[in-house]
């Protein structure tokens, strides 16, 4: 069992859970109350790393990332480190191919509060901050653990664009999805089997939350 790929692969899914928590609540707050012209456009790009062969994606993100590029060029000025082929870049990978995970589950849950309660939070002197809070954030709750909970295991079991983007660099860029592509060349099978159903279990387990708190939501609004 490779214990450090496996943190590096924890820590990666954590760290982008955590940045795409309130990118994809603004981006879908934004996106289910106001209608504009290249709605639709701005959406498919949104969902773009959904139906793209991750070979596809990794390449124009390492292009993008790359110190020859503006992005790439840019970070290299500020720190003196290119984001290619490392952990930071991995990350910011990350958060680009797992934006539709977190992004359609909450925008549903957004666009299914009806207007009326939000006007009748107004007429009782709320904000539109607090009416937020209060009201539709937690109407929209479900939707925002099933999108951080896709996200996670999405993270987690991604391979293509993580290789592209982070190589295979033990210690900082080395996943365990890596890993246990390395260990199948290498006909180490028993272990590749190991971290495969270490794999699985975090799966099971963390979509067997999403479907128990989304019972335990719908039980408690039916009372």
């Amino acid at each position: 069992m490779d214990w450090q790929a496996l943190e590096i692969s924890l820590k990666l899914a954590l760290l982008t859970c955590a940045s795409l928590l309130p990118i994809g609540l603004f981006i879908s707050y934004i996106l289910s109350r106001t209608q504009f012209i290249g709605r639709g456009l701005c959406e498919a790009i949104i969902t773009l790393p959904l139906v793209l062969p991750p070979t596809v994606l990794g390449f124009f993100l390492l292009v993008s990332l790359d110190q020859d590029s503006f992005i790439g060029g840019a970070f290299v000025s500020l720190t003196g480190e290119n984001l290619a082929f490392s952990f930071t870049g991995l990350w910011l990978a990350s958060i680009i191919y797992s934006l539709p995970f977190a992004v359609q589950p909450m925008l549903r849950s957004f666009e299914q509060i009806a207007p009326e309660l939000r006007e009748m939070a107004w007429c009782s002197g709320l904000s539109k901050w607090k009416t937020f809070l209060k009201i539709e954030l937690p109407l929209a709750w479900p939707g925002i653990i099933t999108a951080m909970v896709l996200t996670f295991s999405h993270t987690l079991g991604e391979f293509g664009v993580v290789l592209m983007i982070g190589g295979n660099i033990a210690g900082e860029t080395r996943t365990l999805s890596i890993a246990i592509y390395d260990s199948v060349l290498a006909f180490e099978h028993e272990q590749a089997q190991m971290m495969s159903l270490t794999l699985l279990a975090i799966a099971l387990v963390t979509i067997s939350i999403v479907y128990t708190f989304n019972r335990r939501q719908r039980h408690l609004m039916r009372l």
